[in-house]
């Protein structure tokens, strides 16, 4: 994993890029601190695997999450299922709740300028952003780059 730290409008922002293979195993998402997640998904995954990954996202702290790709509806609904889970279906608190889009028929160019202009967290604020990528190729740093060039 690579990372990059950029300033937006007096905003100190940290980016980071996972390369996730379709329906690996072991999956885990780590972070020290909230976040918001772009979930790149450029092949298609088995529902109980994209659910998996959604737990380990609403696990990791991840706050907004953003799906653009193939699927892209069914990721919304899965890290909104896995929020809910996290707290047993009940009442979730609002510096728990995870915000989620899909973005379907958008360029991802539009997504990466969605998630720097507008996708904010109701009560924390994101300083961080994870761009999971689900490919068996990498594209750091051409999504790293796009990200920032935004």
């Amino acid at each position: 994993m690579r990372y990059a730290h950029i300033c937006l409008l007096n905003v100190f922002m940290k980016i980071e890029y996972l390369n996730i293979k379709p329906n690996a195993e072991n999956l885990s998402v780590l972070s020290s601190e909230p976040f918001r997640a772009i979930v790149v998904v450029e092949e298609p995954v088995s529902p109980e695997w994209r659910h998996n990954l959604s737990r380990s996202l609403v696990k990791a702290g991840c706050l907004y999450m953003m799906a653009w790709g193939i699927e892209a509806s069914s990721w919304d609904d899965s890290v909104d299922h896995a929020n809910l889970e996290a707290f047993s279906y009940g009442d979730i608190p609002k510096e728990k709740c995870v915000m989620t889009t899909w973005h379907d028929n958008e360029p991802l160019e539009a997504v990466f300028t969605y998630s720097k202009r507008l996708a904010h967290h109701p009560v924390l604020d994101l300083e961080k952003t994870v761009i999971v990528h689900i490919a068996s190729t990498s594209k750091e740093s051409d999504y790293l780059s796009m990200y920032i060039d935004i």
